[in-house]
């Protein structure tokens, strides 16, 4: 039994390493502040973390939900990646007014401008509830009975946490469940964009560069929160201010060298470390390749059409950037996974676990037969999950068909108002009047998009799991999709602004007539087959797996003391560390950790839209007008990696040194380490970090707008 512990602990120690890990910020103190300063930090875990006193966490925000930020001045200034202020810039481009191509600065407050639905968000405080979600749960609960309980519970926590304040609050799971924190935060929804530099620095490398190393882009773009004239959120108004925060992070012109710690503080999206093999295969061998096949044909068609038409390009611009962005890193987790052998790796520690717990009858009892179920369920899950993905990653990318998905509650709260009942969607009937679909819509890419994505779909999916009033109408049109697809779009209204216009114009007399449009009966089809066939089971295993990891989970943390056990990211605030770091992506090949304005340089493409290098910033390079932003051998370096664990959601996120001042903003990961999402490899995962002196050069020497450093504080 010894032997078998001391293997399984061997083997984790391959899964867990001393840099992996997304931890939660309160609890620094009890879990890793020790190793944190052992490997160089020179904060305590107050400072990073306080509920009483200004720290770190009152810098960090969460930026539009999906991206994290941080504050650098007093007057509420921001920086977060040009990726995660993208879709702002792009709102307000024009083809006469193209920020995207050019770049935008605000010389002053009033140019400053507001972006409709942007938010920012800030942790107040983060707490323990596990018990007060539980209470009432009993060993003998079923599951409905369990998650009766808990929504009840959450929705009472929240409702109290929040009530008489300013604050919005939220419950989440951890560890699939076995524990509970509750999040009090303000959201600041009056944020304006401040300044971004153009694309050709901002996306320098393009999509050729994305989730690579080495990369040479100024990813960074500058916002600014503005709050009402007591220091909390507002609506919008000119009458706001600029934002007082608690805390201002100070930034750093000293640079850095590899092996210096570092710490990354932001919102992590989603990662799945405790996943059984069964997952981990499906992941990498069915999952990731089918939406990497399927995201690459959309791609090659947009790029088409996008490459002719300006205006075509800045309508697009956000969409494709965010279907080519996941395409690259599931491509890179599944060769990552692959290179790493994850699914041997976790079929290992499987046996183990399951050897370890052999002479206990209590946990034999309890986890003995866990590995059995999961293969059970995963072979099911795996038929749905596959269409799950041709309904996500092929039917609903046409966008004709998500329009038309629009239009379905539309339509059925039209007819209720004729039979004289309640009606609550005038608002939303307004909206459609507005046609704003059409400012980012083109419909010969659409056509083009509908006709690859349903030859896929007859290709991928027999016949048999298909709704059955598509199935006849592929059957009908012997299997072409240019068939079905000229049919669609000649016989539609929802696509033709024009004919939108005369449809919106009567929908609301004659809301029967428009369900026999043709997009519209197949969207519906299509939408009531998978509400009705697919999602319930797949959402059913998908709880019956979610109870099986949590068990799993349980287990393990019961069965290895001595493991320090960190939950999976699910957009809460976090806190990464390690080091400064290079690495080797392949045999005969290492990689230095930092980059220069020399590698743009060389790496330049007149006239090539990823690596094109604007006249200014080559003048800038020959003339060495670096100001105090060079480093001691006089270059201008741009980015360097570390061993921080990140995902998705850390776009944006402040990257610390041992003080907790900014050293850079983090962006990306290497290709080689998107696998880390699910599992970690040391020697291959590195965060990709803008070096906050190529952001303040930027700022200061190429765009101008060097006021704004008088904001922040410099330490030199």
């Amino acid at each position: 039994m010894k032997h078998t512990l001391l293997a399984l602990i061997l083997i984790t120690s391959l899964i867990s390493k001393a840099d992996e890990g997304m931890w939660l910020p309160q609890l620094l103190n009890a879990m890793n502040i020790k190793d944190m300063k052992k490997n160089g930090l020179k904060l305590t875990a107050e400072q990073i973390y306080s509920i009483n006193k200004s720290s770190l966490k009152d810098a960090i925000v969460q930026f539009g939900g999906g991206c994290t930020a941080e504050i650098v001045s007093d007057k509420g200034l921001i920086l977060t990646n040009h990726h995660c202020g993208y879709s702002s810039i792009a709102y307000h481009s024009t083809v006469e007014k193209d920020y995207l191509t050019n770049g935008f600065w605000a010389m002053n407050k009033n140019e400053e401008v507001y972006t409709p639905n942007l938010t920012a968000t800030i942790i107040n405080r983060i707490e323990d509830v596990t018990a007060k979600v539980l209470k009432g749960v009993l060993a003998t609960s079923t599951g409905a009975k369990t998650d009766s309980i808990t929504k009840a519970n959450i929705k009472q926590i929240e409702k109290e946490a929040s009530a008489g304040t300013q604050y919005d609050a939220f419950v989440r799971p951890f560890f699939y469940g076995n524990e509970y924190y509750l999040f009090v935060v303000e959201t600041f929804k009056d944020v304006r964009m401040v300044g971004a530099p153009p694309s050709a620095i901002g996306k320098f490398g393009g999509e050729t560069d994305n989730w690579m190393w080495p990369r040479h882009n100024a990813d960074f773009s500058v916002f600014r929160i503005y709050s009402g004239k007591d220091n909390k959120p507002a609506e919008y108004s000119q009458d706001n201010v600029p934002y007082t925060p608690k805390h201002v992070i100070p930034i750093s012109l000293k640079g850095y060298k590899e092996g210096d710690f570092t710490m990354v503080y932001g919102f992590p999206g989603r990662t799945q470390e405790y996943l059984s093999s069964y997952a981990v295969d499906m992941i990498m061998n069915e999952s990731d390749p089918l939406k990497v096949s399927l995201r690459e044909k959309r791609l090659s068609i947009m790029n088409v059409d996008m490459r002719q038409s300006d205006a075509v390009r800045i309508a697009y611009a956000g969409r494709y950037a965010s279907i080519a962005n996941y395409y690259k890193k599931w491509m890179g987790e599944m060769n990552g996974l692959k290179k790493y052998d994850a699914v041997t790796k976790k079929q290992l520690f499987e046996k183990q676990f399951t050897t370890s717990i052999t002479a206990d009858p209590i946990k034999k009892e309890k986890y003995g037969n866990l590995f059995n179920q999961f293969q059970k369920v995963y072979t099911e899950y795996k038929i749905l999950n596959k269409q799950v993905d041709y309904y996500s990653e092929c039917l609903m990318t046409i966008e004709a068909f998500t329009y038309a998905r629009g239009y379905i509650s539309l339509i059925a709260e039209l007819k209720k108002k004729q039979r004289g009942l309640a009606n609550t969607f005038d608002g939303s009937l307004a909206e459609y009047k507005k046609l704003g679909f059409y400012k980012g819509y083109n419909q010969p890419t659409d056509i083009k998009i509908c006709q690859a994505m349903l030859n896929e779909y007859i290709k991928g999916v027999a016949a048999g799991n298909r709704p059955p009033v598509l199935d006849s109408f592929i059957i009908a049109n012997n299997n072409d999709a240019k068939k079905m697809t000229d049919f669609l779009f000649s016989n539609t209204s929802f696509v033709d602004k024009t004919k939108t216009e005369a449809m919106l114009n009567d929908i609301e007399k004659y809301p029967n007539l428009y369900e026999r449009d043709p997009v519209y009966y197949i969207t519906n089809a299509i939408l009531k087959y998978y509400s009705e066939s697919v999602f319930p089971q797949f959402q059913y295993d998908e709880k019956e797996i979610n109870e099986l990891e949590k068990l799993y989970i349980k287990g393990q943390q019961e069965v290895i003391k001595d493991k320090k056990f960190y939950p999976d990211a699910n957009s809460t605030l976090r806190v990464a560390y390690g080091k400064v770091a290079g690495y080797k992506p392949k045999d005969g090949v290492e990689n230095n950790y930092y980059t220069t304005l020399d590698g743009i340089m060389e790496k330049e493409i007149p006239g090539d839209e990823e690596f094109n290098v604007p006249p200014k910033l080559k003048e800038l390079y020959v003339k060495k007008d670096f100001g105090q932003y060079a480093n001691k051998d006089g270059k201008i370096q741009v980015a360097f990696t570390a061993s921080n664990h990140t995902t998705g959601g850390n776009s944006g996120s402040p990257v610390f040194n041992a003080k907790g001042e900014l050293i850079g903003t983090n962006f990306d990961r290497n290709w080689e380490g998107t696998m880390s999402d699910i599992m970690y490899n040391p020697n291959q995962c590195r965060n990709i970090t803008l070096d906050v002196r190529y952001t303040l050069f930027i700022i200061d020497k190429y765009a101008g707008a060097g006021y704004l450093l008088n904001e922040m504080k410099l330490m030199k």
